[in-house]
C-alpha cells in the first residue's frame, strides 16, 4: 500500500528541492500521495506548479495535490514534514535587525531573533502536530526542518509527539568531507555532536578511518570553514564548529559586520523573488542552480532518505534530533540532541558517543536551559519566563538587555503570539490580530 505524504508549508521555495529527493526515491519509497498543504494560494500554485512538472519529468507515478485545507493535508498522512516560516520574511528581517538595539547579533535561529522565532512557532506546530496526530494514519511521524529545530523538536517530544527533527548541516558538512577526500558520500561518517545549530564534527570517518587528526595538522581550509574560525581555535577544541558556532566564537566580529549592513534577510528575500519569478516559467521543469543560494542543501536528501529509511526499516545511520536517552553522558535523557542515530521503523536510536570536552559541554548545558525556558515561555505566554528564557541565552548581554529585548521582541510579534496578548501582555488591543496567526513558508 502507497503512503501519504504532507507537507505544511508546501509553498516554501524550498520544496522543488525536497520534491527531487522523492522523485529520485520512487521505486523504494512508495509515495501515492504528495500533498503540498500552504495558506498562501498564489505562492503555492507557483511553488506547487514547478513541483509537478519536476515530477511529470521524472516519471514519477503518485498523485500531487495542492491545498490550503490544512486537515485534508493531514487526513491519513503517514508522514508529515513541517517547514513553515510564522509572520514569513518579513519577521525574519525583524529578528535579524531588531537585536541590534541591544547589544546583541541579530540570527533567526540564534540568540534573540531565535527566541522570537521560537515563541511564533512553537504553539502552531504544536498545534499542527495535535491534528496530525488525530487525523494522519496509524503510527504517523512528525519530522520538523521548522527552526529552531532542536528547540520545536523538544517541543514536540516534550508533548508525547512521534517526532523527529531534521537540519542539513551534517549533511553538508558529509559531502564537504566527501568531495575533499573524492570519495561516495556514503563511505562517510561523522562524529557530529552537540545540539541544533549548536554542534561539532569531533571524528571524520572515511571507511572508518578518522581523517580528521590529518586535516587539522594541515590547517586544511575545511576544518576552519574557509578561515571562518581560527586555526588555533579548532586545533584547542580538536573539532570542526558548524558555522553557526561563529555567533558564540566571535560574537563582537559578526555584530559589527551585521551593523555595517550584512543582513541574511534581506538577502534571502532578493533570493526568494528571482526564484519565485523562475519557478512561474511552464518551461522549468527541475529546480533551478540558484536554490542553492536560498540555503537548506541537500534537504532534499536528507528529508527523503529519512522517511525511506523510517518506512523501510533499513537501519541507515542519519544525524537527526532527538532524545539524548543516554547517548552524551551528562545531559539529561529527555533533553534533544542532534547526533548520529539508527533509523528503524520504531523510530531513532541515538548511537553512544564519547562525552563531550568540558568546553563542549558548557555550552551545551548552557543552552539547552536556555531551551527548555523558551518552551516554557512560548507555551505560558509568561513575561516573567521570557525574561529568564533572555536571561539563560549567552549571547544576550546582560539583565538589561534581556528585559529591553523581551519587551521589544514581544511587541514587534504580538499579531503571533496570542498566549502573550492572553495574558496581558500589550493589553486588549491587539487581540483581534493576535488570535489569528498565520504561518507561511
Amino acid at each position: 500500500m502507497g503512503l501519504k505524504v504532507a507537507v505544511v508549508g508546501g509553498g516554501s521555495t524550498y520544496t522543488p528541492e525536497l520534491v527531487e529527493g522523492f522523485a529520485r526515491r520512487a521505486a523504494i519509497l512508495p509515495i501515492d500521495e504528495l500533498v503540498l498543504m500552504d495558506p498562501d494560494a498564489g505562492r503555492l500554485e507557483i511553488v506547487g506548479g514547478l513541483a509537478g512538472r519536476i515530477l511529470r519529468r521524472a516519471g514519477w507515478p503518485g498523485r500531487l495535490v495542492l491545498t490550503g485545507d490544512r486537515s485534508a493535508a493531514l487526513d491519513g498522512a503517514a508522514f508529515t514534514l513541517v517547514q513553515l516560516r510564522v509572520g514569513g520574511q518579513a519577521a525574519r528581517f525583524v529578528d535579524e535587525t531588531l537585536p541590534h538595539r541591544f547589544g546583541a547579533i541579530g540570527q533567526e535561529t540564534t540568540g534573540p531573533g531565535g527566541f522570537a522565532k521560537a515563541l511564533r512557532t512553537v504553539p502552531l506546530v504544536l498545534d499542527i502536530a495535535n491534528e496530525a496526530a488525530r487525523r494522519g494514519a496509524p503510527g504517523s511521524w512528525i519530522l520538523d526542518f521548522t527552526n529552531p529545530v532542536g528547540i520545536v523538536t523538544q517541543a514536540l517530544l516534550d508533548e508525547g509527539h512521534r517526532a523527529m527533527g531534521l537540519c542539513n548541516v551534517a549533511i553538508g558538512f558529509q559531502r564537504q568531507f566527501a568531495a575533499h577526500f573524492g570519495v561516495d558520500p556514503g563511505r562517510v561518517r561523522l562524529d557530529h555532536v552537540g545540539l541544533n545549530h549548536l554542534s561539532w564534527i569531533r571524528a571524520v570517518l572515511v571507511d572508518g578511518a578518522d581523517r580528521l587528526p590529518d586535516l587539522l595538522a594541515a590547517g586544511d581550509p575545511l576544518v576552519t570553514a574557509d578561515e571562518h574560525f581560527p586555526l588555533e581555535l579548532v586545533r584547542a577544541l580538536g573539532a570542526v564548529p558548524s558555522y553557526y558556532l561563529r555567533y558564540y566564537y566571535a560574537t563582537d566580529d559578526v555584530l559589527r559586520e551585521q551593523r555595517d549592513g550584512a543582513n541574511r534577510a534581506s538577502d534571502v528575500m532578493a533570493i526568494e523573488r528571482e526564484l519565485l519569478d523562475l519557478y512561474r516559467d511552464p518551461s522549468l521543469d527541475r529546480k533551478p542552480e540558484l536554490l542553492e543560494q536560498r540555503g537548506g542543501a541537500y534537504y532534499s536528501e536528507a528529508a527523503a532518505a529519512l522517511i525511506e529509511s523510517l518506512h523501510t526499516g533499513d537501519g541507515a545511520i542519519h544525524v537527526v534530533d532527538v532524545r539524548n536517552a543516554g547517548a552524551i553522558p551528562g545531559l539529561g535523557d529527555d533533553d534533544v540532541v542532534e547526533l548520529s542515530a539508527r533509523i528503524t521503523r520504531d523510530g531513532a536510536e541515538p548511537l553512544p558517543t564519547a562525552p563531550l570536552a568540558h568546553e563542549l559541554r558548557a555550552l551545551v548545558l548552557h543552552m539547552k536551559e536556555y531551551e527548555h525556558l523558551t518552551i516554557e515561555a512560548a507555551l505560558s505566554g509568561d513575561d516573567t519566563v521570557a525574561l529568564r528564557a533572555l536571561l539563560a541565552n549567552p549571547l544576550v548581554p546582560g539583565a538589561a538587555a534581556a528585559s529591553g529585548l523581551r519587551d521589544a521582541l514581544i511587541e514587534a510579534n504580538l499579531p503571533y503570539l496570542p498566549r502573550f496578548v492572553a495574558s496581558g501582555h500589550g493589553g486588549t488591543a491587539n487581540a483581534a490580530n493576535a488570535a489569528n496567526p498565520r504561518g507561511a513558508s
